[in-house]
């Protein structure tokens, strides 16, 4: 027993010989600092995850800012009045830019020559919204909406659901829609 014992404490002094000299220190050092460039390394690529740039994942004032600045800029360019045209359009410049306003046109052009044939008044209402993504200033929205269409001299009405994809930007603290796509039920 007294053999292991003798053992023990010879083992102990070898390595604490061994464990203070240059070498096995110059080792340490190194192998530490190559862990420290690999967690380094790993906590760059979790920020550079586009999920945490994402801030509709992690915002929800600015998310739910977006989404009412959108459901209101959507309500008003989506609606039309045959009695009051030049609201719609005044909407379509102060909301749209880039890409939208020739979607918008290509969408909304046939509306504009039929309404005041058949004394039509469309209203848009977002009924839901979800904010994909959120980086920065730019947004990309998914919106759900009813249309109501009404003829004024039949008084015949009609609802339609909508489908749109929107691409958002904040410019001068106000949003704006950049690009829009609808959806045809299939």
């Amino acid at each position: 027993m007294a053999e292991l014992g003798d053992r023990a404490v010879q083992t102990t002094a070898w390595w604490r010989a061994r464990a203070s000299s240059p070498i096995v220190l110059g080792l340490a050092a190194v192998l530490l600092a190559a862990l420290g460039v690999w967690a380094l390394r790993q906590a760059d690529g979790l920020r550079d995850d586009p999920s945490t740039r994402n801030t509709a994942l992690t915002d929800g004032a600015a998310t739910s800012e977006v989404k009412g600045a959108v459901a209101d800029m959507i309500g008003k360019v989506f609606s039309y009045d045959y009695t009051d045209p030049s609201r719609t359009s005044e909407a379509v410049r102060a909301f749209l830019t880039g890409d939208a306003v020739r979607r918008h046109e290509a969408v909304f052009g046939k509306v504009r020559e039929d309404a005041p044939k058949a004394r039509t008044v469309l209203s848009t209402r977002v009924t839901d919204s979800a904010v994909t993504t959120l980086t920065g200033d730019r947004a990309a929205v998914l919106v759900f909406a009813d249309q109501q269409t009404t003829r004024t001299g039949d008084g015949e009405s009609t609802h339609a659901p909508a489908m749109l994809t929107i691409t958002a930007v904040r410019r001068d603290g106000q949003w704006k829609i950049t690009a829009l796509d609808t959806f045809t039920p299939g």
